[in-house]
């Protein structure tokens, strides 16, 4: 029962460390139409009520394509597209102008059945495509510039902003425009904090995609974080993955541009959002720079989140139990790795008079375990000890040598151990000894 709650705490703490750190950030949605017209709508339009109840300034792009084709159909127009771009003639556009508004007023009718005030307005400005080696995009049309004055105010002033997918010139001839592109060039504008792609089986499933070696996978396949250049290294190994890679590729445009994270979420499981602001790990794939986990020394104040992760390790043997005055003694030997402010890792590195360097303490949050970080920490600690003189690093463990053996340990004696270190082991333990190549 203890274990249990010590889960639902930290459970609760993350929610309320990132409350914290999302005060008042910008956060850019992207719907797409699927999502819009799937069962989950509802459950989707509560959520980001209750992120804008939280304080987060919330911006919401919806995808209006099925919408626009389904308006365009009734009236007989049919429309081609060209790299993924809808052509028409001048005569669709006053359709395609009340279809993209049609779906905009759908979002804010539901905003507004949850108590929130949304208001759906002009603020892009645009330009037409154009003719591109030699053919004509019609009524396509490029974002010139957001007015980024009156997008700030309307949030300060308590607002959702909802942008349908249209942009004017300067004497107001309309212009269609891509949803995807407008939610990207919204992100970066306002420097937003989070950027999320909604859509049909959005996150970078197992199975569905080629996964290259060594990339992280969470406990139901899918991909949880990505930094720029594994992007890149995904995006050679699906090349053939078109709709993926051009969201990927405005994902890894936005973060490069100082968007903090993007997120491709599954619009078709409910809670996707909250679950990705207010947690570690979510349950999308998180696009990101080289900001979200680090390992940095331990200080004072982490000492009740280290005892609480090495918890379950010491209950099941795996690990010598400590308290916090150990800890504090011991604090320059520890290091932690932080995922936004919080502790999912610890590792320490134990030198002894002989140049014989003993890492320990090993321990990692069993829902960070697929990241690599317990790799990550080792190899950090490793290079401490060359960098201190330590001619050799060892390790002991009970149940855990299969791991380090992964990592280059070999099996030692006991007689190789520094003296004082021999001292502590004991036959009712039996540790065994594996060093470092």
């Amino acid at each position: 029962m203890n274990e249990i709650t010590s889960k639902k705490a930290e459970k609760i703490r993350d929610v309320i460390r990132y409350l914290q750190k999302f005060k008042n950030a910008v956060v850019v949605i992207y719907l797409d139409d699927y999502t819009i017209q799937s069962a989950l709508y509802s459950s989707h339009i509560r959520d980001i009520a209750l992120l804008h109840e939280a304080g987060l300034q919330v911006v919401i792009i919806p995808g209006a394509r099925k919408r626009i084709d389904q308006v365009l159909a009734s009236e007989g127009i049919k429309s081609t597209y060209h790299n993924n771009i809808r052509v028409t003639d001048g005569d669709a556009m006053p359709l395609i102008k009340m279809a993209a508004f049609d779906v905009s007023n759908t979002i804010m009718t539901s905003l507004a059945a949850c108590n929130i005030n949304a208001i759906i307005g002009n603020w892009v400005h645009a330009r037409a495509k154009g003719i591109i080696d030699g053919f004509d995009y019609g009524t396509a049309g490029e974002i010139d510039k957001l007015q980024t004055e009156a997008i700030r105010t309307i949030l300060n002033e308590g607002f959702i902003p909802i942008f349908p997918c249209i942009g004017w010139n300067s004497v107001g001839h309309p212009y269609n425009i891509s949803s995807v592109s407008l939610a990207q060039q919204i992100a970066v504008t306002l420097g937003a904090d989070k950027l999320f792609f909604v859509m049909e089986e959005g996150g970078i499933k197992e199975g569905k995609f080629n996964i290259p070696a060594g990339f992280p996978l969470s406990d139901n396949g899918d991909v949880p974080a990505m930094n720029l250049g594994q992007v890149d290294e995904f995006i050679a190994a699906n090349s053939n993955e078109k709709s993926v890679i051009s969201i990927l590729e405005k994902a890894k445009e936005a973060c490069s541009k100082g968007v903090t994270r993007v997120h491709l979420v599954d619009g078709n499981q409910d809670g996707v959002l909250p679950c990705e602001i207010f947690s570690d790990l979510g349950s999308g794939t998180m696009i990101y720079t080289s900001n979200y986990g680090k390992i940095r020394n331990m200080v004072q104040t982490d000492i009740p989140a280290v005892l609480g992760l090495m918890r379950p390790f010491i209950q099941s043997g795996k690990l010598l139990d400590r308290n916090e005055q150990q800890l504090s003694e011991q604090l320059s030997d520890f290091v932690v790795y932080e995922v936004d402010g919080g502790v999912h890792a610890c590792a320490a590195l134990h030198q002894y008079d002989d140049k014989q360097g003993e890492i320990a303490a090993v321990a990692v949050d069993e829902n960070f375990a697929h990241m690599g970080i317990g790799p990550q920490l080792i190899n950090h600690l490793t290079q401490k000890a060359k960098e201190t003189g330590c001619k050799s690093v060892f390790i002991m463990t009970t149940q855990t040598s299969d791991w380090f053996e992964k990592l280059g340990f070999i099996p030692d004696t006991i007689e190789s151990l520094p003296e004082a270190r021999r001292k502590l082991w004991t036959p009712a333990r039996n540790s065994k000894v594996y060093r470092l190549k």
